[in-house]
C-alpha cells in the first residue's frame, strides 16, 4: 500500500504504476495539511474538533485549495462540500491499523517529498504505527535531483513535480522505518503537538521549526500602499516569492485578520480573496465602502 499526503501528489505515483507491475498497489492519500493550523493533542476527539473548527473558520476565508482535505480523509477526493458538512469526528487511521492486523503481509511504503506537509504528515502517521515495525517503509526525496520533461536535473520538492518515469528511480530508496525512528519520529510528533505552532517550516532533512500564525503577515504587508489593490493581486505577488508553496485559503485568512486586527483596511465583502480589496491604513476611502 503506498501512502501520500495531499491528491496531487497522488496522480504522478499512480500514472507510474502502468509503467512498472512491481510499483502497482493500493493508493491511500491523507489530506490534510498539518504544516498549518493547531496540532494540540490532535490524537484525542478534542483536538480533531479543535482542528476541525480552525479549518471551518479557514473555509470562511474562501474556497479550499486543490488538494486539500480538512480531517485527514482516506481515499477522498476533494469535496465541494463546507468544511462542517465534510468533516466528522472520525480517527483516519484506525481503518488502517485494522486492515495491518487483518492482513500480516501487508506493507506500506509511505511517500514524502522535500516540504513541511509531507514530513508533518510523515511524523503524524509514524507516531501511530510503531506496532508494526517491519512492514512500514519510508521513501523521503530529501534534496534529491531528477529529471524534468525537457531533460534537465532539478531538485523537486514536492511528488506531483516528478514525472511517472522518475518513480521508478525513486522505488529503490524505499527503506524500513527502524525501530529508533519510530520512538524518535512519535517524539517529534508530540512536541510539535505541545508546541501547538500557527506554521510550520522545514528547515533541511526532516527538521521542522514551528512559528507564529502570522508568519507570513510581514509579507503580505510589503506590496501594500495607500491604494487598494485586490487582495487576490496582493496573495499572488507573495506567493511567488516563497521556496515552499503556502495555501492561498491561509494567506486569505491572514489578511482578512488583519483588517479585523486593524493593521491593513478593506472594502468590498470580507469572503474570498475576488470579493475585496485591501491597503494600507491613512489617506480617505469613501464612506461605507470600509469592510467590517
Amino acid at each position: 500500500m503506498h501512502i501520500v499526503f495531499g491528491q496531487a501528489s497522488a496522480a504522478n505515483l499512480k500514472a507510474a504504476f502502468e509503467l512498472d507491475p512491481n510499483l502497482d498497489g493500493e493508493m491511500m492519500c491523507f489530506d490534510d495539511d498539518l504544516s498549518v493550523g493547531p496540532l494540540f493533542i490532535l490524537d484525542t476527539p478534542d483536538g480533531r474538533r479543535a482542528r476541525k473548527e480552525w479549518w471551518t473558520t479557514m473555509q470562511a476565508a474562501g474556497p479550499a485549495a486543490a488538494g486539500t482535505q480538512v480531517a485527514l480523509d482516506v481515499e477522498q477526493e476533494p469535496a465541494a462540500e463546507t468544511v462542517a458538512t465534510v468533516v466528522e469526528d472520525v480517527d483516519p487511521v484506525r481503518a488502517l491499523k485494522a486492515r495491518l492486523r487483518e492482513e500480516e503481509e501487508l506493507t506500506i511504503w509511505i511517500w514524502a517529498g522535500q516540504n513541511a506537509a509531507d514530513v508533518c504528515g510523515y511524523y503524524w502517521l509514524i507516531s501511530q504505527l510503531d506496532r508494526f515495525s517491519g512492514r512500514i517503509h519510508l521513501i523521503y526525496l530529501n534534496n534529491l535531483p531528477f529529471l524534468n520533461e525537457k531533460n534537465a536535473v532539478f531538485y523537486p520538492t514536492h511528488l506531483h513535480q516528478i514525472l511517472p518515469k522518475e518513480f521508478l528511480k525513486a522505488k529503490k530508496l524505499a527503506r524500513e522505518v527502524s525501530l529508533a525512528e519510530f520512538e524518535l519520529d512519535g517524539d517529534e510528533w508530540r512536541r510539535l503537538m505541545n508546541e501547538n505552532a500557527g506554521v510550520r517550516l522545514l528547515e533541511g532533512g526532516k527538521k521542522i521549526r514551528g512559528e507564529a500564525a502570522g508568519f507570513y503577515d510581514k509579507d503580505l504587508l510589503q506590496p501594500l500602499t495607500q491604494e487598494f489593490q485586490k487582495a487576490n493581486k496582493v496573495i499572488g505577488q507573495v506567493t511567488g516569492k516563497f521556496k515552499y508553496p503556502v495555501m492561498d485559503q491561509y494567506l486569505n485568512w491572514r489578511l482578512k485578520e488583519m483588517v479585523r486586527e486593524g493593521k491593513i483596511e478593506a472594502r468590498g465583502e470580507l469572503k474570498t480573496m475576488k470579493d475585496y480589496e485591501v491597503k494600507l491604513p491613512g489617506g480617505n476611502a469613501p464612506e461605507g465602502e470600509v469592510a467590517e
